[in-house]
């Protein structure tokens, strides 16, 4: 397996291929509100993969205070030609994948949403569908991490809990965010 391993003061990305020969170079997180405001998007790009390019990361605007989102992540392979969307392929093999979300700072804790098509064939999550509710001005970081082949019977790893989901982690990445 090859990994890729890039750690700076804001942002800690980790990148294996799914499937051989896939990346995932694009993540995208789409928080929409559950009552009016604006959407807020998350964008991870690596678009050399393993090159010496950075990748960039990008958060297109705080969140507001005191509502409920509801997010949706996307994973993409951009240096296939043509690009491939691996989000059909994680959710076909459902029972090996699993998605976390950690927040550190003042951040409340993304909960995954409650929707058939969020779990897999067993009950267990899969979480490519979220939940955060914003409650007062909060920073800090928002950590992503799909996980290949996790334990998803272990100590509270089906509330989330990614210490001790053990599996592979396919990305990791860490988002700086804010909500005023």
């Amino acid at each position: 397996m090859v990994t890729f391993s890039s750690c700076t003061n804001d942002e800690n990305i980790e990148l294996s291929p799914v499937n051989e020969g896939e990346f995932i170079t694009t993540v995208r997180l789409v928080f929409t509100p559950t009552t009016a405001g604006k959407s807020v998007t998350l964008e991870f790009k690596d678009l050399d993969g393993e090159g010496a390019n950075a990748p960039v990361i990008t958060v297109s605007s705080p969140f507001d205070q005191s509502k409920t989102y509801n997010g949706v992540i996307t994973f993409r392979d951009d240096l296939a030609n043509p690009a491939i969307d691996i989000t059909p392929e994680i959710i076909e093999e459902a029972l090996e994948h699993q998605m976390f979300y950690q927040t550190t700072g003042n951040l409340n804790p993304l909960k995954y949403a409650d929707t058939k098509s969020n779990f897999d064939s067993k009950g267990k999550p899969l979480g490519l569908q979220s939940v955060f509710k914003t409650t007062t001005a909060a920073s800090g970081l928002l950590r992503i991490s799909l996980r290949h082949g996790p334990n998803k019977n272990g100590l509270n790893v089906a509330s989330g809990d990614i210490t001790n989901a053990g599996g592979a982690t396919d990305i990791a990445v860490d988002f700086n965010i804010t909500v005023e």
